[in-house]
């Protein structure tokens, strides 16, 4: 091989080998709404299991990959800082695992059916983690029936897991507030 046709396939080499590497992206980071550790209700002490009907969000946020609030009146995608799962699923299986609630469908206790309707789920890094949300606790014999109104913010850090931290706080704080009024048989 000629000197020329050396350097020239050399050549080719390096510039597929920097075009493969730019084609690399940067890992996926998949984040959890349910707490390590926190307060679950133990089932034997309630009165009664909360079983979620249904959650609603808004669509903006409703995806896999985060959203965070950039700005006054912006929204960014976060494509490498994803949720385990949509974030209605990843809302439920938080609540479920902190909602008092059993396994046994003969337990001969009362239940109350919760509908969550979240209107705002605002994630700001560096400043707070927000949800606002109307839910409704109702039996099924209309003995209790109310409909409430929360709205928790909690300061959250720079990073996208003090972001996600603060949003299970929120959560903990909600399921809470819910089976409180479960309790009591009015919004707190």
């Amino acid at each position: 091989m000629t000197h020329q046709l050396k350097t020239a396939m050399l050549s080719i080499a390096m510039v597929l080998a920097a075009a493969l590497s730019g084609c690399s992206s940067a890992p996926i980071h998949y984040h959890t709404l349910v707490p390590i550790t926190g307060t679950v209700p133990s089932a034997a002490n309630a009165p009664f299991d909360i079983v979620i009907d249904r959650i609603s969000m808004p669509p903006q946020v409703d995806r896999s990959q985060m959203v965070i609030r950039q700005g006054n009146s912006g929204l960014v995608i976060l494509e490498t800082e994803w949720w385990g799962a949509n974030l209605t699923d990843e809302m439920q299986n938080a609540l479920s695992n902190q909602l008092p609630a059993t396994s046994n469908s003969t337990s001969g206790r009362g239940k109350l059916h919760l509908m969550l309707d979240v209107q705002r789920f605002d994630s700001v890094p560096g400043q707070y983690a927000l949800i606002e949300a109307k839910w409704r606790l109702r039996s099924r014999d209309a003995n209790v029936r109310m409909e409430c109104y929360t709205r928790l913010s909690t300061p959250a850090g720079n990073s996208i897991d003090e972001l996600v931290i603060a949003h299970q706080q929120n959560l903990m704080k909600l399921s809470s507030m819910i089976e409180v009024a479960g309790r009591r048989g009015r919004c707190s």
